[in-house]
């Protein structure tokens, strides 16, 4: 692989951002054939393989048309962590960078961002004996009873974090039980991560019109149910390795359609929640990009949307951002 890790972290990059829906991987294609480069997929659903339509992979003919990274890299009964996810992109980018192609990433999971662009302090990874014994703990007990617990042996952090926010808070006393500290005086106890040193170029593309956005997500959710969604959620819940904790079966979509599977809501019911959740999620995206003062904004349904970004583009390179 040409390049290192190291070079990558000096790499121009740019960043195709957006909610769910936005037309971020169309964007990210146009520019890549236009500008000498290659996609890396930031997506915590696309990163494993196995489950295509539920995770809106990219079309055959966009994959045809530009290369494109990180792409169904995992199988689905795997977990990638963002650092995990932050490792293999660097790796990716010194590869693409060091071909004398511009590395253009284009997702909508920004945890992952944060983790290559700021990089995350390390804390022990999730052991998965203990967090069942912890989720049967609190399926029991309750998740105020283990917050209070959290009190007792970290109170730094219990004071943080709501007395039913279950996935912190097991989260919190994993990491007090593996190393014996709470969780924020181990963060201060490390050193701190190396923030990306090369030239970033962000767009993030945002619907002018909210119910187009809103559309469009129905649109694209029915779309999946035409290509054979429900066949594929079938196949993975009766799959003897199906684990709901899986990260990918937590995606939106899967999760709703697997209450009706399972018997607890009708179909009808389930697809209303699943596009009502996307809808949240999308929402909740754009919430994170805004707080990115380093964004530029690009209106997802303009007629010369490609023309604008290229533009920005062109002028970040004549800045010193890429040769591309």
């Amino acid at each position: 692989m040409a390049g290192s890790c190291a070079d990558a972290e000096r790499s121009p990059l740019v960043c195709i951002l957006g909610p769910t829906a936005s037309g971020k991987t169309g964007l990210a294609v146009s520019l890549a054939e236009r500008h000498a480069g290659e996609v890396l997929v930031m997506d915590s659903a696309q990163v494993y393989r196995g489950l295509p339509i539920g995770t809106a992979k990219p079309t055959s003919a966009e994959m045809r048309a530009v290369p494109h990274h990180l792409l169904g890299v995992y199988d689905w009964q795997d977990v990638c962590t963002a650092q995990r996810w932050a490792d293999a992109a660097r790796a990716c980018i010194a590869d693409i960078a060091g071909r004398g192609r511009l590395p253009i990433l284009c997702g909508g999971t920004f945890l992952y961002l944060r983790a290559l662009l700021e990089g995350l302090h390390a804390l022990p990874p999730e052991d998965p004996a203990l967090r069942q014994a912890l989720e049967a703990r609190a399926a029991r007990e309750g998740t105020p009873a283990l917050h209070a617990e959290l009190v007792v042996a970290d109170p730094e952090t219990a004071a943080r974090l709501h007395p039913n926010d279950t996935q912190r808070v097991l989260r919190a006393l994993e990491i007090y039980a593996q190393t014996g500290q709470g969780r924020e005086g181990l963060l201060r106890s490390q050193p701190g991560p190396q923030p990306w040193a090369g030239p970033v170029l962000k767009l993030a593309l945002l619907p002018g019109d909210r119910a187009q956005l809103r559309e469009r997500i129905a649109r694209r959710f029915a779309a999946m149910l035409e290509a054979g969604l429900w066949d594929e959620a079938r196949a993975a819940r009766a799959d003897p390795r199906y684990d709901p904790r899986l990260p990918v079966l937590k995606a939106v979509g899967y999760r709703q359609l697997f209450a009706a599977i399972e018997g607890r809501c009708g179909e009808a019911e389930a697809v209303e929640r699943a596009i009502i959740a996307t809808r949240q999620y999308a929402k909740r995206q754009l919430t994170w990009l805004r707080r990115d003062a380093e964004v530029h904004w690009l209106d997802s349904a303009a007629a010369d949307l490609e023309t604008r970004a290229g533009r920005l583009l062109s002028e970040w390179a004549s800045q010193g951002g890429s040769a591309a």
